[in-house]
């Protein structure tokens, strides 16, 4: 079956009735399999979804035909849940610093930092010759990465080799483990980009105000939000290692007088 098939299929799915059992089990199986993504990635096999939901993993494929159904729901969705706190921070607080500061601290609270798209983190590849900018190494995929339209200043999505050719990518990087569409069909560009604009309002905005290192980029900022999401064993102590790590994270992108 192909990618597209499948993918219309679990749309289908997705909007038909649900009856209350079937209802609960959609329910049980998208919390599990945010929770098993979240701390083994999206490598892990629906087997683990299944076994988490405690539903027979022929309950999760007939809601998701295809694991990259699953992930790209996911993924969606907390790229949707992520815009929606960089929008309240940036609507109720008036400062500058605080606005960026309580995104920062709500997303990786939230566990946001283990379920970030794929595509958001290789937001494009800086190039000094395409008026790239960023301290990153050029084509590292665990890094998110910007680039700025040249003469407008604004960010665009870059597409990598793989998601323009269609060749399959594997190891960490994929979200899929390989298998599927890869990982820069995760998540829509429209998605992506609202998640963009919205944190990159954030970054402008403390930037203009002194409080934030001229030298951050809308990428920095979620790579802190990666960074300071480990995966830990026992959740207390996964908390307050976020909590801290943060902390730190925040004291290194805060300018200060010279």
């Amino acid at each position: 079956m192909s990618a597209s098939a499948g993918g219309a299929r679990g749309d289908t799915a997705r909007n038909a009735p649900l009856r209350v059992d079937a209802q609960r089990n959609l329910e049980h199986v998208l919390r599990a399999a945010r929770e098993v993504f979240g701390e083994l990635g999206y490598g892990a096999p629906m087997e683990d979804v299944a076994r988490r939901a405690r539903v027979g993993v022929g309950t999760v494929y007939r809601r998701f035909p295809s694991k990259d159904v699953l992930v790209r729901r996911i993924a969606e969705e907390e790229t949707a849940r992520l815009t929606d706190q960089a929008r309240t921070a940036l609507g109720q607080e008036d400062e500058p610093w605080s606005a960026l500061s309580r995104f920062l601290r709500t997303s990786v609270a939230s566990g946001a930092g283990r379920l970030l798209p794929p595509q958001v983190l290789r937001v494009g590849v800086p190039d000094e010759a395409d008026g790239g900018v960023g301290g990153a190494a050029a084509g590292d995929p665990r890094v998110p990465q910007q680039r700025i339209q040249p003469g407008t200043g604004e960010l665009r999505l870059v597409p990598d080799e793989a998601a323009r050719t269609g060749a399959p990518t594997g190891g960490a990087s994929s979200p899929t483990g390989g298998a599927g569409p890869v990982a820069g069909s995760v998540v829509g560009d429209d998605g992506a980009a609202a998640l963009l604009e919205v944190v990159g309002r954030l970054v402008e905005r403390a930037r203009t105000a002194g409080e934030l290192r001229p030298d951050v980029s809308v990428s920095d900022v979620l790579l802190v939000i990666a960074t300071a999401a480990p995966s830990l064993p026992d959740p207390a102590q996964q908390a307050a290692a976020s909590a801290r790590l943060l902390d730190i994270l925040l004291e290194g992108l805060r300018s200060r007088p010279a």
